[in-house]
């Protein structure tokens, strides 16, 4: 299969301004995903999908392609990244499936996308998205009526104890994968047969604030020595 990589960077952001853009690490946010992907040897063409011209020219100084400018009714608050995916198939062709990789997952490394997209082939699924295991159980949460009195969120709370409760997990939004056809088919980027593939808490941190920016910092500068991206707060040998 020939993979097409995929990286959607509006412009426009409401919790950070020009949040692709942001620094992290000692470079943009978005360079992270950028090197990670033109690193992962499945990936046969890397492209940044963007409606900013900043963001574009940022893109192509780390090396990434940017064929075309995102039109702008594709790049409001309420366009979809469903439609962002079709509007870059639809103009970057020969591809059997495409890899959407967000900015705002910069932990995720080279070898998260290469395991990621041999465990999409070896499933048989349409496409696979990747998750992590959710910080608090459902079985713990509650519901507020609307006279103020706590009811528990599950119906029959079957465990008291968090080991005894059957693990759950929480989308990620670090990795999508799926074949262009059964995404054109299905109306979803996650397709009915989705496949998961887990990836650990510290792989799978988002950005949509400035703690997250910050936290991100921190976990960058405590990455082990077997990480394989090149880390600009560690010399490289």
């Amino acid at each position: 299969m020939k993979y097409l990589g995929i990286i959607p960077a509006r412009g426009g952001s409401k919790g950070i301004i020009q949040k692709n853009l942001q620094p992290l690490g000692g470079r943009p946010l978005i360079a992270w995903t950028i090197d990670a992907a033109n690193a992962c040897r499945e990936l046969d063409h890397v492209i940044v999908s963007t409606d900013c011209q900043q963001i574009a020219d940022t893109a192509r100084s780390f090396g990434a392609d940017v064929p075309f400018m995102r039109p702008p009714e594709l790049s409001t608050d309420t366009a979809t990244s469903f439609d962002a995916v079709c509007h870059a198939v639809d103009n970057v062709f020969g591809y059997d499936a495409m890899v959407l990789l967000q900015p705002t997952s910069p932990l995720r490394s080279a070898t998260d996308l290469s395991h990621a997209i041999q465990h999409f082939e070896s499933s048989g699924a349409s496409s696979l998205v990747s998750v992590c295991p959710a910080s608090k159980h459902p079985n713990w949460m509650k519901t507020i009526d609307a006279n103020g009195k706590l009811h528990a969120y599950q119906e029959q709370i079957t465990a008291t104890r968090r080991q005894d409760l059957k693990p759950v997990y929480a989308l990620n939004g670090a990795i999508y994968i799926s074949k262009i056809d059964a995404m054109r088919s299905s109306g979803s980027i996650v397709t009915d047969d989705a496949v998961a593939f887990v990836m650990p808490p510290d792989k799978s941190h988002d950005i949509d604030t400035e703690i997250d920016l910050k936290i991100c910092e921190m976990l960058l500068r405590h990455q082990q020595s077997t990480d394989d991206r090149p880390h600009p707060l560690r010399p490289q040998h």
